[in-house]
């Protein structure tokens, strides 16, 4: 016989149960998705990824660097070859002026006078001169036709002769006069930079007395000062580099002065720029670092940007469990692409950020 068991909870009862339920399982699905989202968290921390390297030694050249200068291959200073006043300047430090341009000019008044009195005595020779020839030709005739003598002809030849090397003479000096009224208009000998003006308007003008300097913007040097004790270990051309802004540049030719200067005991070492690149822009002037390399030799390096640089605070990050920790370092030269030395700070195998920048973010973490 089967028996029959009926609920003896009301309909409402059954409601609040149902309802209950429901919150309760709700709950625990919060818990649980609350839970993985934690987890996730952990396991995949948020910030860059930065890739490390371990700190060791690599072989590089021992090098020296040495301060150079650079200068123009061609720079002349223009000075006057007679004496007057500066009556014009065309020009001013920093302007470009071009070949046989007019730079300036000196009072000529008296080289003027002195080409019209060359002129005028010119004009006086040729003048004798045609007289004495039109003599000379009527005493030739003379002597053929037997009424002057020999020695009237040779008197009449020789007259003849010298008004020729007076004209010949006056005409000289006209020529020379007009070069020395030329030597008034100071003229550009090649296409150039003024580099600075000795001179202004007013100002007397004297032979020798340098007026202003130019220099052409191509080819340049580089010229260094080597220690004359050290003149048996003479950098080879194919060791040396020059840095010139955050580039290298490679000297196309080397020229070794003969003597030593006797007040600073150096030898001077000048070095031609290629006219291509970063060097074409360089000026006169400006200094530059020329760096020799030597023998090779085992050193500890770190990329340059892994190195934080922060006043005089120098540091890079050491990747540990949970990131990255700043660690202070000393270094040494910069080898380029090689790296930069560290002289003290870290431990040969620590990881360090190569970026040192990514490596101080919130979150940075060693990349896996």
């Amino acid at each position: 016989m089967k028996m029959k068991i009926q609920s003896t909870d009301s309909p409402k009862n059954q409601f609040q149960t149902v309802r209950l339920a429901a919150l309760i399982a709700l709950s625990i699905s919060l818990i649980m998705t609350t839970s993985q989202g934690q987890a996730q968290t952990t396991l995949q921390p948020k910030g860059p990824q930065v890739k490390v390297i371990a700190a060791g030694q690599k072989s590089v050249a021992n090098f020296t660097e040495i301060d150079g200068v650079v200068e123009a291959v061609k720079q002349s200073t223009l000075s006057a070859q007679i004496p007057g006043r500066v009556i014009s300047l065309n020009i001013k430090a920093g302007d470009r002026v071009r070949s046989g341009q007019l730079l300036a000019t000196i009072d000529d008044r008296e080289t003027q006078t002195g080409v019209v009195r060359s002129q005028a005595q010119l004009q006086q020779s040729d003048a004798e001169l045609r007289q004495l020839q039109f003599a000379l030709k009527r005493t030739q005739d003379l002597k053929a036709q037997g009424f002057v003598s020999s020695a009237a002809l040779d008197l009449a030849d020789s007259q003849y002769k010298a008004a020729k090397a007076a004209r010949d003479s006056a005409g000289a000096a006209t020529d020379q006069a007009k070069v020395t009224q030329s030597f008034s208009k100071i003229t550009a000998p090649y296409d150039a930079w003024v580099l600075e003006t000795s001179a202004q308007i007013g100002d007397l003008a004297m032979p020798g007395k340098p007026l202003l300097t130019i220099y052409a913007p191509q080819p340049l040097r580089v010229v260094m000062q080597w220690p004359a004790s050290e003149k048996n270990t003479l950098p080879r051309l194919q060791d040396i580099q020059i840095q010139m802004g955050n580039e290298m540049v490679k000297p196309l030719s080397m020229q070794v002065m003969p003597n030593a200067d006797g007040v600073s005991q150096t030898i001077g070492i000048k070095l031609d720029l290629p006219k291509t690149g970063v060097s074409a822009n360089a000026a006169p002037g400006q200094q530059v670092r020329v760096r020799t390399a030597g023998n090779s030799q085992a050193k500890g390096l770190v990329p340059s940007a892994a190195i934080l640089r922060r006043g005089e605070i120098t540091a890079v990050y050491v990747a540990q469990d949970n990131g990255f920790a700043m660690k202070l370092v000393r270094i040494g030269a910069d080898h380029g692409t090689a790296g930069v030395e560290i002289w003290a700070g870290l431990k040969e195998g620590e990881l360090i950020a190569v970026d040192a920048v990514q490596a101080g973010m919130k979150g940075a973490h060693a990349a896996r």
